[in-house]
């Protein structure tokens, strides 16, 4: 009698256990697919670029302290390259610009927080940067310069050894001139970092420093500018050329292939090369790719 009620008990629980079938196999498929396309629902939800076609406005947080890029003009109004590229991205989305006065410490906290929708501010696309914020590809490049002033003899990139050099705290160009100085490795050299463009600006003119490393663009306009009389550029710096990036959230992979899309078209409509000549100097734009690579 134990051993049948054995058996009784093991074919019940074969009996409990039946394969999936073909129908309940459907069912748990398609309940997979309608979770997917939930997901993929709510990740276009999320995207600046349903939100910014839906409220009429794109901000984008611009240096307003660092011509060509970003200055005011004589009526106090909002101009320049970086200026001109977010009206340009506004129309081409058939919204209205919102241009947001953004120093350089605070772009991508801006960017983060919601502050701004998107950053055009002459951001390099670091690795470190790319932690936390998504670059296009570059949409302008810059060569560097050393600026200084006519009384400190700064001739060549050289002579920066052993001055007071100054510089924007959290730039692509701070980290490579702290490498300099570090490979120079000497004691009467010094460095002190600000937190703006307009900051390290006065440091010159006050002499607290000798020199800077900037854009080129950004030294001749301010020598133009007449505004810093004293200012010269003292030689071409040793970095690479600068080349900037426009940076979105990290995760919003919709605006940032509509981005990419256009900065793409800012080229081959012969865009860039416009506002390159009007606002940073003659001649032919410099590429923005590098060569043998498709970023």
């Amino acid at each position: 009698m134990k051993l049948r009620g054995r058996i009784e008990t093991r074919k019940r629980k074969q009996q409990g256990a039946r394969p999936m079938t073909r129908t309940r196999f459907s069912a748990a498929l398609i309940a997979m697919v309608i979770a997917g396309m939930a997901l993929a629902v709510s990740a276009r939800a999320d995207s600046a670029l349903d939100r910014v076609v839906k409220s009429g406005t794109l901000r984008c947080g611009v240096m307003l302290d660092s011509p060509p890029a970003g200055f005011r003009d004589a009526q106090n109004q909002p101009t320049g390259y970086d200026v001109e590229y977010c009206q340009d991205m506004a129309k081409a989305m058939g919204v209205k610009a919102e241009i947001v006065e953004t120093p350089s410490p605070q772009r991508i906290p801006a960017l983060i927080s919601n502050r701004i929708d998107v950053a055009i501010s002459g951001m390099s696309n670091t690795l470190q940067r790319q932690l936390t914020v998504a670059f296009s590809q570059p949409y302008v490049a810059y060569t560097n310069c050393a600026l200084t002033r006519k009384d400190t003899g700064i001739t060549k990139f050289d002579d920066l050894k052993g001055r007071k050099l100054g510089g924007v705290t959290g730039t692509s160009t701070e980290q490579q001139l702290q490498g300099f100085i570090k490979d120079w490795n000497d004691p009467n050299t010094s460095y002190t970092g600000y937190a703006s463009d307009s900051d390290s600006f006065l440091a010159l003119q006050q002499h607290k420093v000798d020199a800077l490393i900037d854009a080129t663009a950004v030294a001749t306009a301010l020598i133009r500018s007449g505004q810093f009389p004293d200012f010269t550029i003292g030689a071409i710096a040793q970095t690479p050329p600068d080349t900037n990036s426009i940076a979105v959230h990290r995760d919003d992979q919709q605006f940032l292939n509509w981005v990419k899309l256009f900065v793409w078209s800012q080229v081959r409509t012969g865009r860039y090369q416009e506002l390159y000549n009007k606002y940073i100097g003659p001649g032919p734009a410099p590429s923005l790719s590098v060569g043998g690579v498709d970023y």
